[in-house]
């Protein structure tokens, strides 16, 4: 209880009562008989939340809070990388944060306790710093916020505000990367703090490693070069192994291709002619300028016009159990997943709907999910939901692939690289021709080779007479 400098009036029986029937008291005779305790902490755990899809454990991949750190409800406190996508977890509560169950790079477990936080520090604080200063100067005390702990931060000085920033620096709070990223530091020898990250808050790329790598090496091969090589008959050095532990990216990716390759499938390869489609391309970038054309977009809206007459490949089996019968689901949506090589790896974001989408709209997708997979940004929606997949290899290079299918689908198309070629024309004239190989791979328990050689046939019917497609559009 704070007491106000003025006198406090307290009601008294009559044979005690003074002018106007109260009795008037000082201050400092009630100090010592009215004082308040500083409240008992109430310390509650965070636990983590559930993000969805199934997901069962995240990797902590950094800590924007340590312990004594004062949060506020929507602060951030740590980001986590699920098999999935990236995501930043907030605060709950307002208070101190009192122990962290994990440090980065630890696997935590979805429901159990994140971290500890005092939500009556605040309050404690509060009152606490209140009632000294009425018993120290006797003023009235002003109106005051919550004590933060910045005022505490000020007087510790300069001196104090280095140190912290350094043990952060050294800390939980290190320099931000992926666990695949980590992953490759550990595989080359590489500290962290050595690499300069040029990614978003200084965030370090794949890119960086290498960089780093090249530059270490070419510096230790200038120093070496004054010596001689290792002499022939000395002993022969033994292999070098190092173990290292799979991101949740990866570890997903190893479970699903795992069940993956339990499935039957075949394999089925065209060449495609994408002169036409090529020329139209060109046409249309001269006067777009806000988004750029690749192949892409337009093979995409070939896929989706070729599957209203083979829905069949928009499929999935769903196997209730041992003795009941396998179903075909039906699904009337086109969401065309895209494989996108990511800084975290392997990632297959898709775009919803695309049966209602024009090409430029496949076009701004793609480019929107190619930003968000390279900065980590993913979200659960741009991943779950995929009912066929395309993976466009050639953009890294190769002609030919064997694509595997995702077990919640029943075909896959795979692109290789684009090349041009001598061919013959109508009257047997040599052309120059620009051709695509497409790769599919099908469900052999419920996609006959004929189904899928007709799929085929229908999207290079519409990629090579590119106006069959646009009759189509709507």
């Amino acid at each position: 209880m704070n007491v106000p400098r003025h006198c406090i009036r307290i009601f008294a029986p009559k044979q005690n009562l003074g002018r106007r029937g109260q009795l008037n008291i000082p201050c400092r005779l009630l100090r010592r008989t009215f004082h308040n305790s500083t409240p008992l902490a109430q310390i509650k755990p965070f636990l983590l939340p559930d993000i969805g899809e199934g997901i069962k454990e995240v990797q902590i991949i950094q800590w924007f809070v340590e312990p004594e750190a004062r949060v506020e409800q929507f602060d951030k406190l740590c980001e986590v990388q699920s098999d999935k996508a990236a995501a930043e977890i907030t605060s709950r509560f307002d208070g101190v944060i009192k122990k962290l169950h994990y440090e980065a790079e630890d696997m935590a477990q979805v429901g159990k306790p994140l971290c500890d936080i005092d939500v009556q520090s605040d309050t404690a604080v509060d009152e606490s710093n209140t009632s000294s200063q009425v018993e120290q100067s006797g003023s009235p005390a002003s109106p005051q916020q919550p004590q933060k702990a910045v005022k505490q931060h000020r007087q510790d000085g300069p001196d104090k505000d280095a140190s912290d920033t350094s043990a952060l620096s050294k800390g939980r709070l290190m320099s931000l990367a992926t666990p695949a990223v980590r992953g490759l530091l550990k595989e080359l020898n590489v500290d962290i703090a050595d690499v300069s990250g040029t990614g978003k808050d200084g965030r370090v790329m794949k890119d960086d490693v290498y960089q780093f790598v090249e530059t270490r090496e070419a510096g230790a091969s200038s120093a070496a070069s004054g010596f001689s090589s290792r002499s022939s008959c000395g002993e022969e050095e033994q292999q070098v192994e190092t173990r290292l532990k799979l991101s949740p990216i990866k570890i997903q990716m190893f479970k699903t291709m795992t069940r993956s390759l339990s499935i039957p499938q075949f394999l089925y390869t065209d060449e495609i002619n994408i002169t036409p489609i090529s020329a139209i391309r060109h046409r249309l970038n001269h006067q777009l300028t806000a988004q750029r054309l690749s192949y892409l977009p337009f093979i995409i809206k070939a896929i989706s016009l070729a599957l209203e007459e083979f829905p069949l490949l928009n499929s999935r089996i769903e196997i209730a159990g041992e003795q009941d019968p396998p179903q075909l689901v039906m699904r009337e949506k086109h969401n065309v997943g895209i494989a996108m090589d990511t800084p975290q790896g392997l990632l297959v974001p898709n775009i919803k709907n695309i049966s209602s989408l024009s090409i430029i709209d496949i076009a701004s997708e793609i480019s929107r999910l190619q930003s968000l997979a390279k900065a980590g940004k993913l979200s659960i929606a741009d991943l779950q939901g995929g009912t066929f997949t395309v993976s466009n290899i050639g953009s890294i290079g190769g002609t030919y692939v064997a694509p595997v299918i995702v077990q919640s689908e029943v075909a896959i198309l795979g692109i290789g690289k684009a090349r041009t070629v001598p061919a013959f024309d109508e009257q047997d004239r040599v052309v120059k021709r620009e051709i695509l190989n497409f790769s599919w791979s099908a469900d052999h328990r419920v996609v006959d080779g004929a189904t899928m050689a007709r799929m085929a046939e229908r999207v290079r019917g519409f990629v090579e007479e590119p106006g069959a497609m646009m009759a189509r559009l709507r």
